[in-house]
């Protein structure tokens, strides 16, 4: 009931937020997550190859999500199509989005995915099953007759994911601490967003206990160690991010103080400025585009959580309006190095998810 409550609250603030994008903007989001939806080549599959049958084609593999690169790539690459469907569903490009998403979220593609990921029981783990389960939640919560038939579609792909999870958080002793992919605080926060959504008391119980055992005793981060070269995520702005999804009040005012010391002062080191990059047809470079996205939607998440008078809202969401210019200044980069990705993280921001 509580797990319920709190979903509901946020699920309220979230439709109070106001969109910063309209329809026309939100199209050509999904032109870019479009021209990378099919794109097989160039690919990076995530699985250790055990004999020489594993040289497939990615399609082989991964039926539905083999486009945009990699496998988690294309997973949120779907996603942004989904969430943007669900906010927009009488533009003009609606309906071709349908009849894309309706011809590779098939029972049996989604079938094949689940098998895939039923016997890797650590590939993508956690910050593609994080994606996975963020799309399902938006299916899980979306009013639609199609959503409704690609939700049970997706059913044993999240039933594999969620086994997975709650079989390897156990046994998970000590956070994650860095700025890409194997990071904790991110997927610990989807999963939570998720398992409160679905009513899954079970995990909402596992992973408020994880959050408060890896966090709760934080104090004063190391702030000047931030960024390193190939970031996407601060490790300390989500872990900021997901303590707020456990605490509320006081109690997380008192917790954000003890974490960010001087952020009451309106310094954060480098975190509160945007990050530069010098090659944007890097990989791994272009990542800091990233950060810029993600540092503004943690910051804007953090900020909600305080009480309107706190004087550390206002340096948060200053802050985080710089970072999302300079992000959403590179999304389109001309280079499939970050625009394989960009757009989705740029959704996640202007529609106000996990808000």
């Amino acid at each position: 009931m509580k797990a319920a409550l709190a979903f509901l609250m946020m699920t309220v603030s979230l439709f109070s937020q106001p969109l910063t994008m309209n329809a026309k903007e939100a199209g050509q989001y999904v032109e870019l997550a479009l021209s990378g939806i099919a794109r097989e080549f160039p690919n990076k599959p995530g699985h250790v190859w055990t004999s020489a049958e594993d040289g497939k084609k990615p399609r082989e593999w991964n039926p539905v999500f083999y486009g945009h690169f990699d496998w988690h790539s294309s997973v949120h690459g779907h996603w942004t199509l989904v969430r943007l469907l669900k906010l927009f569903p009488k533009t003009e490009w609606a309906e071709h989005v349908r009849l894309v998403l309706e011809t590779r979220f098939t029972e049996k593609a989604l079938q094949q995915e689940a098998d895939y990921l039923e016997q890797r029981k650590s590939f993508e783990r956690m910050y593609g099953w994080a994606w996975a389960l963020r799309l399902v939640l938006e299916l899980r919560t979306w009013d639609d007759p199609q959503g409704k038939v690609w939700s049970e579609r997706f059913r044993p792909l999240e039933g594999v994911i969620v086994a997975h999870a709650k079989n390897y958080l156990p046994k998970l002793d000590w956070p994650i601490r860095c700025g890409f992919h194997p990071e904790t605080a991110f997927p610990l926060s989807q999963f939570l967003d998720y398992a409160r959504g679905v009513g899954d008391e079970e995990f909402v119980e596992l992973l408020e206990g994880k959050i408060v055992n890896f966090y709760q005793s934080d104090r004063d981060y190391p702030i000047r160690y931030e960024p390193s070269g190939n970031d996407f995520f601060s490790p300390g702005l989500n872990e900021a991010d997901a303590m707020r999804r456990i605490l509320t009040g006081a109690d997380y005012s008192r917790w954000l103080e003890d974490f960010f010391p001087t952020l009451s002062e309106g310094k954060l080191a480098r975190l509160l400025e945007p990050v530069s990059i010098s090659d944007l047809d890097d990989g791994h470079l272009v990542h800091l585009v990233g950060l810029n996205l993600t540092r503004a939607w943690t910051m804007r998440g953090i900020a909600a959580a305080l009480p309107m008078s706190d004087p550390r809202r206002q340096v948060l969401e200053k802050a985080a309006q710089a970072h999302q210019q300079a992000g959403l200044h590179e999304v389109w980069t001309g280079s499939y190095a970050g625009e394989h990705w960009l757009g989705s993280f740029a959704v996640y921001l202007l529609t106000g998810v996990g808000r």
